[in-house]
C-alpha cells in the first residue's frame, strides 16, 4: 500500500490451559523465537518473546491489514502443533482459549521490552493471575473473573 504508514504496538498475552506449568526451561527459548518467526511471518514485527512455564508475552508492531485476532489464532495454532509435533510435553498440548491484547505507545515500548524481558524476576513477587488481572485493571478492560482463568478442575 502507497503512502500506508503505520506504527501500532502491542503487547499480548496468553497462557496454557489450565494454567499448567509445562513450558520447560529446556525447551522455552526455542519456542520462543518459533513465536517470533510466526509472528515476523505474517508481516508483523517482533520486538521480544518470553515468558515462563505457564504463559507467554509478546511486544509487537502489528501490520494493519492483519488483525489480533488472525495473528493470535495463527500463533497458537502453529506453536501448540510444533509443541505436540516434537512432543515437548508428555500430554497433548494445548493453549488456553483466549489472550490480552494491550497497545502501547512509541515512548513506552523500551519500558515495556525491559518488563518482558525480566518476566522470571518478575514473577517471582507476583502470579500471573495477579498480574493479567492489573493490566485488565490499568487499561479499564471490563471482565468476568470467571472467564478469565480458566483452571484444572
Amino acid at each position: 500500500m502507497a503512502n500506508t504508514y503505520h506504527q501500532i504496538y502491542l503487547q499480548v498475552v496468553f497462557a496454557v490451559k489450565h494454567r499448567e506449568a509445562v513450558i520447560t526451561k529446556e525447551w522455552r527459548a526455542k519456542l520462543f523465537s518459533i513465536i517470533g518467526n510466526l509472528i515476523n511471518e505474517t508481516g508483523c514485527k517482533t520486538i521480544i518473546v518470553n515468558g515462563i512455564e505457564d504463559h507467554v508475552h509478546c511486544l509487537l508492531g502489528l501490520k494493519p491489514t492483519i488483525s489480533v485476532s488472525e495473528l493470535m489464532k495463527t500463533i497458537k495454532a502453529k506453536s501448540s502443533k510444533y509443541i505436540n509435533d516434537h512432543k515437548l510435553t508428555t500430554a497433548r498440548f494445548e493453549w488456553q482459549e483466549g489472550y490480552g491484547a494491550f497497545s502501547y505507545s512509541q515512548s513506552h515500548v523500551s519500558d515495556v521490552y525491559k518488563y518482558i524481558e525480566n518476566q522470571e524476576d518478575h514473577h517471582k513477587k507476583q502470579t500471573f493471575n495477579q498480574e493479567y488481572l492489573n493490566f485488565l485493571n490499568k487499561f479499564n478492560i471490563q471482565y468476568e473473573e470467571k472467564y478469565i482463568f480458566e483452571e484444572l478442575k
